[in-house]
Order: C-alpha cells, then structure tokens, then sequence
C-alpha cells in the first residue's frame, strides 16, 4: 500500500464511505448540514462520540473504535495522503463506528452542534513553540471546543512535547479548570485514572519518539470547574514560556520529524 502515489490516495478518498471531504465553502463561517446530526444521520445510533484531533494516518482512531464498540468516533485532519491510511483501514474492516473528516481544525466549531462530543483526543500535536493562537490545546480552541463538548465532557492531551504539556498544565491552572489525571511520563507510572488506550495505543510518532528515550506525557482536563464556569473566558497562562521553550531544545527539537 505505501506504494501508492498521492494522487490515486486522493482518488481512493472519494471513494471511502468512512471519509467525509466538506469543502471550504460548506464549513467557512456556516454550520455543515451535519452539525448536531452526527449520531442520528451518520452513526445511527445514539452512543457518545469520540473526536481526535490531528489524528493523522488514524492510528489512534481505528484503535480505539476496535477497542469500544459501543461508542463513536472521528477523526479529522486536514492532509488527504496521511487520512488514506485509516480510512482504507476502516473500509477494510468494515467498521461501523468510525469516521473521518478531511478539513482545517479551524473550521470545528462549524462542524459539531452543542453536547454533541463526549470526549476529546489531542495526540502527539505539532506544539506550535511560536505560534500559541495555534496551539490546539489554546484558549482560542478551548473555547471553540467548549461550543461542542458535552458538559461533563473530558480533553486529552497526549504528546512527548514538554512544552505544549507544560503549557496546557499551567492554563488549566490559571482558569481553573479540573484537571483528572496527570504525568509526566506515562510509562514509568501505574495510575488507575489512566484511560486503558493510554498505553495499549502507539502511533507512529510515539513509537518514533520512544526509540528516542523521549517520555510520554499526558493530562486529562475538564473545560470547566468550581472556579471557571463556561461562561467565563479563559485567558492564556503566565508562565515561563523561554524556560519551558530551552527545555524541548535540549530535549525533543532535534529529533522532530513532522
């Protein structure tokens, strides 16, 4: 399969039943005919949905959607080549609770209707060390996510990015928000908060970055708390930004490889 050039990739896309192509028009500052239908139109069911985030070749997602049938999930990413892998994944399985959206993360807010996602995954995200208003785990896509997520609805952020987990860790803090579960590197704890997929679940880049001797951290967060009501805008942490930005050099910055 890895044969196959980028163009009949694009071509196979547009044949998957799992891969959903909104065009720009259809998402740009307007709800997609599907916002707030995602179960009853595409799903048929009522189960929560799961919804990851960048997810690349769709490793994480087909892993989880064979891991929890009785629940839902999507996965969107904006490059059609990396996409093709999980869909023809999904197609092949014949999976029924597994989907993919190829479209700009920027557009989400358009895509999903009020409680309709039941958890979030941010997977091994570029920590965009310059640009924070990209920064998926941002206040400025906190607060799109929390037009979609479900009230009691969790965020997980896993990444081998010291910086990007720091980041997020110190904006929980300063707005307040409660925050699960916890560390710094996953595979020298047994925390029975752990989600079972923590670990069981490797992507490429998490096999890439443990063959590097990179820990694996994660958090789990709630977008609210005693203190941050969701009517209340969050603001971006203070924090010791040129610290934190020394230490991914030192650690990670070399071995990148997206």
């Amino acid at each position: 399969m890895s044969s196959i050039g980028k163009q009949e990739k694009f071509r196979q896309n547009s044949t998957f039943k799992c891969l959903i192509q909104p065009n720009m028009q259809e998402v740009f500052r307007k709800d997609y005919f599907l916002k707030g239908k995602w179960k009853q139109d595409i799903f048929g069911n009522n189960n929560p949905i799961t919804l990851e985030l960048g997810c690349g070749k769709g490793e994480y997602t087909v892993a989880m959607a064979k891991l929890y049938p009785q629940r839902n999930f999507i996965g969107i990413d904006i490059k059609g080549a990396r996409l093709w892998k999980g869909a023809k994944a999904v197609e092949e399985s014949a999976l029924q609770n597994v989907k993919f959206i190829r479209t700009n993360i920027d557009f989400i807010e358009w895509l999903f209707g009020k409680d309709e996602i039941d958890s979030i995954w941010i997977t091994f995200a570029d920590p965009q060390l310059h640009s924070p208003r990209k920064r998926l785990s941002s206040t400025m896509f906190l607060e799109r996510y929390r037009k979609f997520l479900s009230l009691d609805g969790l965020v997980h952020l896993k990444t081998d990015s010291r910086f990007l987990h720091q980041y997020t860790r110190a904006l929980i803090e300063q707005n307040g928000l409660k925050e699960i579960c916890c560390s710094t590197d996953i595979y020298t704890e047994n925390n029975p908060l752990f989600p079972a997929e923590l670990k069981s679940i490797q992507t490429f880049y998490e096999q890439y970055f443990l063959k590097m001797g990179l820990p694996i951290t994660y958090t789990c967060f709630c977008l609210e708390g005693n203190s941050s009501p969701r009517t209340k805008p969050l603001v971006e942490p203070l924090w010791d930004v040129e610290f934190w930005l020394e230490v991914e050099k030192k650690g990670r910055i070399s071995g990148r490889i997206r």
